[in-house]
Parts: structure tokens; C-alpha cells; sequence
């Protein structure tokens, strides 16, 4: 049953993948969302100490604005988030008798390629090296955290 979930996961995400590649910029953007759901701004003060190198540029509140800042963060935070838990699913799907940290960070890392070209395709939308170091990054985070808890629980059942 967890390997069938794991495939599911697993095809659930290259799915929303593909749609978010294929859209420009303007069509996936949360500021009318978030100006809606944020009309007071939350965090603000603490968000505005924060400045984040991007590309060529420094993202912040000062410089962008607060609901792009808050995008920029969710849009980055999901990267994060749904390529690690591409990542799991893949290992959770696999055999154990394969090398299945190794297989699922390749694979991962092969899908987090083929996103950024498909971005680069799409018009209004921008590939970098540096979203693919997001996406691995995240991949191997929940990767290792998994391994981490693996780990804890054969110590337990070993005692």
C-alpha cells in the first residue's frame, strides 16, 4: 500500500509540475491572492530584516515590496517542499535490495533539470542553476530526514 501511495505522490507532483512550467509569470501569480488573504500584513516588521540574494539582485520587502516578498518565499518554499517530497516518494516506491537514496536523488535531480527547461520554453519565464540547487537541496533534506528516522527506529527495535 505505501509504494501505491508513493506512486501517486510521485505522479501527483510531476503533474503539478508540468502545469506550473507551462504558465507565464502573470498566470500563476499569488499577489491578487495574497493581497486579499494579507490585507494587514502579517510579519512584516520581522520579513523586512530579511534580504535574500537572487540572480543578480537582492529580493526584500524594501526593494520588491511585501506581497512579492511573501510569493518569492511560497514560491520558493514549495520547490523546497514538493521536490523533497518528490524525492521520498521515489525512495518509498523503490525495492530496498536497489540503492535507493542514490536512485531517487538522480531522479529528483533529472526532474528538477527537465523543470527548469521547461520553464526556459515557457514564454515570460526564466531557467536558473540556482532553482535546481532548491530543488536538490530540498530532495536531499527529506531524503536525509527520512534516512534519520529509518535509522531511529532500527535502534529502537535493536534495544
Amino acid at each position: 500500500m505505501r509504494k501505491v501511495l508513493s506512486i501517486i505522490i510521485i505522479l501527483c507532483i510531476i503533474g503539478s509540475l508540468f502545469v506550473s512550467s507551462s504558465q507565464t509569470y502573470e498566470q500563476q501569480s499569488l499577489i491578487p491572492t495574497l493581497e486579499n488573504v494579507l490585507p494587514n500584513k502579517p510579519f512584516e516588521a520581522a520579513l523586512s530584516a530579511l534580504y535574500i540574494p537572487y540572480w543578480d539582485t537582492t529580493i526584500s520587502i524594501e526593494g520588491r515590496g511585501y506581497y512579492y516578498f511573501v510569493e518569492f518565499l511560497l514560491r520558493k518554499g514549495a520547490h523546497f517542499v514538493l521536490f523533497g517530497l518528490l524525492a521520498v516518494g521515489v525512495f518509498l516506491s523503490l525495492p530496498s535490495r536497489l540503492p535507493r537514496f542514490m536512485i531517487a536523488s538522480i531522479f529528483t535531480l533529472l526532474l528538477a533539470c527537465a523543470d527548469e527547461l521547461k520553464q526556459y520554453l515557457t514564454g515570460g519565464r526564466t531557467a536558473t542553476f540556482r532553482d535546481v540547487l532548491l530543488d536538490m537541496a530540498g530532495a536531499l533534506t527529506f531524503l536525509l530526514i527520512l534516512q534519520s528516522i529509518r535509522w531511529s527506529r532500527s535502534q529502537k527495535e535493536n534495544d
